[in-house]
């Protein structure tokens, strides 16, 4: 996949198919825009391209609301090459850009550009000064611009729209399995591995410390986890919290006892899914208290990857 960072470096000779938005967690709402999209460049021959702003348009515009974002830059854009575009642009969201009439963007850049045969947004989605870049403008400037213009419908769950704030309000819970399909794909982190005091290797479940890039962290517990370690997606179990038993005041951790594995990654970058919710975390009577409940943790997560459900979806990761 071809990434711009701004419109003035997209060099693009092709007649495009264009979606725009910040589409951050790439749920599966996102997910039908970008079906539309390359299905849509496959007929028509053109390049299935998105347009995605960076940071989120709400910390420039209203900082102390900004939502903290599920994935990172990078994250984001490997998912769109994972659902086929092909090209992505990632238009850098200032007071400059926020200034910018709608009208304009269109011709400048949608038109005289990116030469949009079609343009899709998502269902609310506008853009623009004064958010005027909205669904009825598109439609109502098409037929001057040339291109065709389309709202994709939403998609809900249980009655429920599936949307990026949704997923937060989940995640915060610690209801990953109801975030998981909304997402499409079980919610991950990825980190640098640090390395911390050891304790867990004195009593027989070492664990990979992870530092998280990510913002958003699921809600303080233990849970059944997918840890990619070498291209492989090892089972695992995952505490989330600030070690109780033995620190009071100690900065949140995510800590992974990867199943069957005894190896050095120290240093190394790793993704861990959360699959399952566990409980929550708790404060022990000591080590012996703290080994045992590992050991019953332990027994719960490998009956829960022995179903044959589950067992499917690692197939998949």
């Amino acid at each position: 996949m071809k990434i711009f960072h701004g419109t003035d470096n997209a060099n693009i000779a092709k007649p495009t198919v264009l979606t725009l938005g910040v589409f951050d967690g790439l749920h599966l709402g996102h997910q039908r825009i970008m079906a539309r999209v390359v299905e849509r460049a496959a007929a028509v021959g053109a390049v299935p391209t998105a347009i995605t702003f960076d940071p989120h348009p709400r910390a420039v515009l209203h900082p102390e609301s900004a939502p903290p974002m599920l994935q990172t830059l990078d994250q984001r854009l490997a998912n769109l090459e994972v659902l086929g575009l092909e090209q992505t642009i990632v238009v850098k969201f200032d007071d400059e850009f926020a200034a910018q009439p709608a009208e304009d963007f269109l011709r400048n850049i949608v038109r005289d550009r990116l030469h949009a045969r079609e343009v899709y947004l998502g269902s609310g989605f506008a853009f623009g000064k004064g958010r005027g870049g909205n669904i009825e403008l598109l439609r109502r400037m098409s037929k001057e611009l040339g291109f065709r213009a389309d709202e994709v419908e939403e998609v809900q769950l249980r009655g429920r729209r599936i949307s990026s704030s949704a997923i937060r309000g989940l995640l915060a819970e610690g209801r990953v399995n109801m975030a998981r399909r909304m997402l499409g794909r079980p919610y991950g982190v990825e980190g640098v591995i640090e390395r911390g005091v050891q304790r867990g290797r004195t009593i027989g479940f070492p664990t990979a410390n992870l530092r998280p890039r990510n913002r958003v962290i699921p809600r303080f517990g233990v849970y059944a986890t997918a840890t990619l370690v070498d291209g492989v997606w090892r089972r695992s179990i995952t505490n989330i919290g600030v070690r109780p038993t033995f620190e009071s005041d100690a900065e949140p951790s995510i800590e992974s006892y990867i199943f069957d594995f005894d190896g050095d990654l120290y240093g190394d970058v790793l993704r861990v899914r959360f699959l399952h919710r566990i409980r929550d975390e708790r404060k022990f009577n000591g080590i012996g208290e703290l080994k045992a409940q590992i050991e019953a943790d332990t027994r719960r997560a490998r009956n829960y990857f022995g179903h044959q459900g589950v067992r499917n979806m690692l197939a998949v990761l």
